[in-house]
């Protein structure tokens, strides 16, 4: 241990440092998650102590008196993934991107890299794979490579020193885990080491404008390793998404300063990388020969795209004294919630039932347009009665029974007419005056209107 150095304990969660060990933090009541780590001396290397900025101009200013940006994106070439930029790169900006292991992170960036290298500088920082694996991967892929530049390195200070003599105007980090700061002792990957080499990062990435692309691992229950603070730093946190056996791949914007959250790409891993999906709701919609009970058409929305998924349910008699109530791509207990609302105020039970739900495509639907979806399905299911063809339904379904309006009605109606749907079941409240031009819209009130349609599809 250097001279000035001291031991300190911080949390993996959330960054908060302590004396001394114990067995939950004090700041975010994480459990176990408070590890050993070293505190480097306050004199040492002050060159990447922080940043201040000028002295001389360090004062006060009203809001009246500060210029708004004018900063405008750059379009990457690839509109899934300025889709959740916020519309492209911002310079300055750093995007912390998360994902599975082998899921195509590195891919996607390697893409995005050669093209914008044949227009601007652009360095691709790898402390995971050497020169010769990247230019592999790209060779494999067909991209060009005469002009991005590689640098295989761990250190940040290496990283920066070489930075500010190629002047890159895009930058990539694969991966923020395994950097690691000549100012601290503890190992690459501690949280320690992640923030403080993020820290670094991120102010040469403001101070210079160089847009910067963070890749980061993430642990087993598929959130960012490292400390909660990570997120707080980036201006954008994107997630990957996808089932091992799919080769669709879905981004997600967690975070965005420059943009809508919510926001979701949709792309394709083929064997010359990753391809755009311009119209994802015809990948989800499955093609069935006929009609078949306990299948409907759910119409979705993720930040400004409204999206058509398809929802199926199966229910059937349990052995089990406790019947199974299993969901995939929706949550769970918002769908026992659902089978209690059915029961008090359509008067059908699901006792000895199990209850499957499933998301085709392994979309997850988060919002509560899915309720009234997954009651139809249920129902129909339950009957083994198809709804009507061409249908879609959207709908939160609240606990007195009544249909509660969702966002963006007339979007959701608009993209249902635009793929050949013909009619819609949908809360009063979000039809919309003048109608929608081929689709007929059934609005409904309560849980019982719901019924009548179930039995228009008998």
């Amino acid at each position: 241990m250097a001279k000035g150095d001291k031991k300190v304990f911080v949390c993996a969660e959330c960054g908060a440092g302590f004396p001394k060990w114990s067995g939950r933090c004090g700041d975010c009541g994480a459990w176990n998650s408070i590890t050993e780590t070293l505190a480097p001396s306050a004199n040492r290397n002050p060159r990447f102590a922080g940043y201040a900025g000028d002295a001389a101009n360090n004062r006060v200013l009203r809001l009246s008196e500060v210029a708004p940006g004018q900063e405008k994106s750059r379009p990457t070439g690839i509109s899934e993934l300025d889709r959740v930029l916020g519309g492209g790169l911002v310079a300055g900006s750093v995007v912390l991107i998360g994902g599975d292991p082998g899921i195509g992170k590195s891919t996607l960036l390697i893409q995005t890299l050669t093209r914008l290298a044949q227009t601007l500088p652009a360095l691709y920082v790898s402390g995971e794979e050497s020169p010769a694996q990247i230019s592999l991967r790209a060779r494999r892929l067909e991209l060009p490579q005469d002009d991005l530049g590689l640098l295989a390195e761990t250190c940040v200070e290496r990283i920066i020193e070489v930075a500010r003599i190629e002047r890159p105007q895009v930058m990539v980090v694969d991966s923020i885990q395994t950097l690691f700061t000549e100012q601290l002792q503890s190992a690459p990957g501690s949280v320690s080491q992640v923030r403080e080499s993020a820290a670094q990062l991120v102010r040469f990435a403001k101070q210079t404008g160089t847009v910067l692309f963070l890749v980061g691992h993430v642990t087993k229950e598929g959130a960012l390793a490292g400390p909660r603070v990570l997120e707080h730093m980036v201006d954008t946190v994107l997630y990957f998404e996808g089932e091992s056996g799919s080769q669709f791949r879905l981004i997600r914007t967690i975070k965005n300063r420059f943009g809508a959250v919510n926001e979701l790409g949709v792309f394709a891993m083929t064997d010359r990388g990753l391809r755009e999906v311009s119209n994802p709701s015809a990948i989800f919609l499955s093609r069935h020969a006929e009609e078949v009970p306990g299948s409907v058409v759910l119409v979705t929305r993720e930040g400004s795209r409204p999206l058509l998924v398809e929802v199926q349910s199966l229910v059937d008699e349990s052995p089990l004294a406790n019947p199974r109530r299993v969901t995939l791509g929706l949550e769970q207990n918002r769908l026992n919630m659902l089978l209690a609302v059915m029961h008090r105020h359509a008067g059908i039970a699901t006792f000895g039932l199990d209850v499957y739900v499933n998301v085709v495509g392994g979309v997850r639907v988060s919002e509560t347009a899915a309720d009234l979806p997954v009651l139809l399905a249920v129902l129909s299911s339950i009957r083994d009665r198809p709804l009507p063809p061409r249908l879609a339904v959207f709908g939160e379904v609240g606990l007195a029974g009544e249909i509660r309006p969702v966002p963006n009605g007339p979007d959701r109606l608009r993209e249902a007419a635009k793929h050949g749907f013909e009619r819609a079941v949908v809360p009063r409240a979000n039809v919309p005056k003048g109608g929608q031009e081929g689709l007929e819209i059934v609005s409904v009130d309560r849980l019982n209107d719901v019924l009548e349609v179930c039995r228009d599809g008998g």
